[in-house]
């Protein structure tokens, strides 16, 4: 069974271009069935069967993780996904074992998305401007909660970019996506003219489109972007600053991003293409928004034909 995983793990990095993290979190899933089925006297992928699932999936409804709580049902699904991934491989590759299909996911409650709108979301991309900082980071930080906003990008997709990237002319650019898929995304006249006003005060030769501007970046020989983790300080950051009491992240923007499409009229297909979701499912989180537009179309036709005769 180890052989065989270490082979769909090798298959997923070079095959399908996952990124290391992704392909990482798969090792974690499989590692946890491969230990399990270890104990149940199951080696080769011929003995996974249709109740050594059950019985596994039995087992991480009732794993207890280290803070003392049970799996939420996501995480457990995460598992379950890994798992068929791991089946569909042996089916390509011609070795027996369960049919993918026959692994089933655990129902979970619809995920709900937070996301900001009206004046949080204005506090917010105004709030970089008005803190006591140098001009070239005031600039900086505003670009990239603009871009944000305006493309929907994920913080990993932002902090790739390298100025040679961006076409601020056409206002549009290709990003390279999760699965190395490709999209296109769009510049609002805002963002466009932030990333302008930033790359204006740009001197260092540093290709990245978004780097660090203090005295040790200024001293190192090798060319970095902001980190992942860095751009979500920021965020963070500013979200305070804006007096907003909610946790907000990067993925927050995103769906901010989505959901003022949606709001404004966008069809659900098209916010799948822009945001990069290789299925419909995963863009269905955002169904909640219709609830506005639900609210208003009851407000304007339910009881009227009674509200003349009252």
């Amino acid at each position: 069974m180890e052989k065989y995983i270490k082979n769909f793990l090798e298959y997923l990095e070079v095959n399908r271009g996952l990124a290391k993290a992704t392909t990482d979190n798969y090792r974690f899933y499989l590692s946890r069935f491969r230990e399990y089925t270890k104990g149940q006297g199951v080696v080769a992928p011929a003995k996974i069967t249709k109740e050594i699932v059950h019985k596994y999936r039995l087992w991480l409804n009732r794993l207890v993780s280290g803070e003392d709580k049970n799996l939420k049902k996501n995480t457990q699904n995460y598992h379950l996904i890994a798992l068929r991934g791991f089946l569909k491989y042996l089916v390509k590759t011609d070795i027996k074992s369960l049919e993918p299909e026959k692994v089933e996911l655990a129902k979970q409650e619809q995920r709900q998305v937070d996301f900001l709108e009206g004046s949080d979301l204005e506090r917010m991309l105004a709030a970089p401007l008005n803190i006591e900082a140098p001009e070239i980071i005031k600039k900086r930080d505003k670009a990239i909660l603009e871009l944000f906003f305006s493309s929907g990008l994920r913080v990993s997709e932002l902090c790739k970019l390298k100025i040679e990237n961006i076409n601020l002319k056409k206002g549009e650019f290709t990003v390279r996506g999760k699965g190395a898929k490709l999209r296109v995304v769009f510049l609002s006249d805002e963002a466009k003219r932030a990333i302008e006003e930033y790359l204006k005060l740009r001197h260092e030769i540093n290709p990245y489109l978004f780097v660090s501007h203090d005295k040790a970046a200024s001293g190192r020989q090798n060319h970095v972007g902001l980190t992942p983790r860095s751009v979500q300080r920021l965020v963070q950051k500013y979200a305070r600053l804006a007096g907003i009491a909610k946790q907000v992240t990067p993925h927050t923007l995103r769906h901010s991003y989505a959901t003022d499409l949606l709001i404004n009229g966008a069809d659900i297909r098209s916010v799948q293409a822009m945001l990069g979701h290789s299925s419909i499912t995963t863009t269905q989180v955002y169904t909640h928004i219709t609830d506005q537009q639900l609210r208003d179309v009851h407000k304007a036709f339910h009881g009227r034909r009674r509200s003349h005769n009252l």
